[in-house]
């Protein structure tokens, strides 16, 4: 008996043993980016309680999030006091667009700990992309109130009184942003806009300054502060931003006309013609696809007066155009009722143009108008 109960102990140490050893392959794995083997190696140790958090990390490493919400699942039936894994499959819910599931998780968490900003701060992301903004708001809020340095929820509250145009409310949250990281860009970028819809131009033009000196560079950037120092005439450095706004957009024909514009300011002629030329060489291009095309979109909806006055834009753009010409035409033919002036209509057209495509569409046309009014008559 004595020496059964030793060969069950040594059998025993011998399992755990063995499921140690199983484990930290499986960890080593994991940490040496070999997720997938990782997996195989962690579906293998005998209590699955202890790794399903781990499988999950795995399959989110590998980008199979299906199967990594799986496993987080029963990672969090195993263990549902446990904050990490809770956190963790909140969050992945979310990036997922579970929104639902994934407040319902984030509750879960308050309730362990309501006094952590984070999971305040990630449950109003949830809430912002349901676009249940107001909620969200006050989730970034109460992160706030928990963290006065939490800089995300920072920004978060301030972009929303920036939309809001309560610029005072935004300034103080930014503010106090900057008291403890004073180089956050997206808070720096947010002072700037706000100055600038504020009209308080000389403030704004500081701020996107310090933007480009700390290496930030955008088309947003780059026309705002073009403007800005056409504002204070200063039209050589206004020239030279808007010229990196078409480093971002290289046929920009507004900014080629503002740098003209500037050029002319400055009494340089050569450069002011170089440049107006340029703008309206790209302005210069007809549109009459683009309202011929709009047209037709009308007319598949039965608007056809609006119809006919997209067919007419396209065709001043392009007199040439009689696709578009003959597309007035036969809405004209739906639009009107006067079967004595739509087979006028087609008959003008035909003259015009006898030996076009659409002749042979249109004189098909005026042979079925004379039978119908033959008819009419008749009755």
């Amino acid at each position: 008996m004595r020496s059964l109960f030793v060969l069950l102990c040594v059998l025993t140490i011998f399992n755990s043993e063995a499921q140690t050893s199983v484990l930290n392959q499986a960890d080593s794995l994991y940490s040496n980016g070999n997720y997938s083997k990782a997996i195989e190696v962690y579906k293998t140790h005998i209590n699955q309680d202890e790794v399903y958090a781990k499988i999950a990390r795995s399959y989110v490493a590998i980008g199979n999030y299906d199967s990594a919400l799986e496993f987080y699942k029963l990672a969090a039936e195993a263990d549902p006091k446990n904050g990490l894994i809770l956190y963790e499959y909140a969050r992945l819910l979310s990036k997922t667009k579970n929104f639902e599931a994934s407040i319902e998780v984030f509750n879960k968490l308050m309730n362990i700990d309501y006094r952590n900003p984070n999971y305040h701060y990630e449950m109003g992301l949830a809430l912002e992309r349901m676009e249940d903004d107001s909620t969200a708001l006050n989730r970034f809020r109460s992160a706030y109130d928990l963290d006065q340095t939490h800089q995300k929820a920072i920004f978060k509250i301030a972009k929303h009184f920036l939309i809001k145009r309560k610029h005072e409310i935004s300034h103080r949250y930014i503010d106090k942003g900057l008291e403890s990281y004073e180089n956050n860009i997206e808070l720096i970028s947010l002072k700037a806009q706000n100055y600038y819809y504020q009209d308080d131009y000389h403030n704004a033009r500081a701020w996107f300054q310090k933007l480009i000196a700390m290496g930030e560079s955008s088309e947003f950037i780059h026309e705002k502060l073009s403007t800005l120092h056409a504002e204070f005439s200063d039209y050589e450095l206004a020239i030279e931003q808007r010229k990196l706004v078409l480093k971002y957009n290289p046929y920009s024909s507004d900014a080629m006309l503002l740098i003209g514009s500037y050029y002319n300011r400055l009494k340089d002629y050569k450069n002011a013609e170089k440049y107006i030329r340029q703008s309206l060489a790209l302005k210069d291009v007809p549109l009459d696809y683009e309202y011929q095309l709009l047209g037709t979109v009308l007319n598949r909806q039965d608007k056809n007066k609006e119809a006919i006055e997209a067919f007419q834009k396209s065709l001043k753009e392009n007199p040439e155009n009689i696709s578009s010409e003959f597309y007035i035409l036969s809405t004209k033919d739906k639009y009107y009722a006067d079967l004595d002036t739509k087979i006028k209509l087609y008959e003008d057209f035909r003259d015009k143009y006898p030996d076009t495509f659409y002749s042979k569409f249109a004189s098909k046309r005026i042979t079925e108008l004379k039978e119908e009014k033959f008819l009419k008559a008749e009755d």
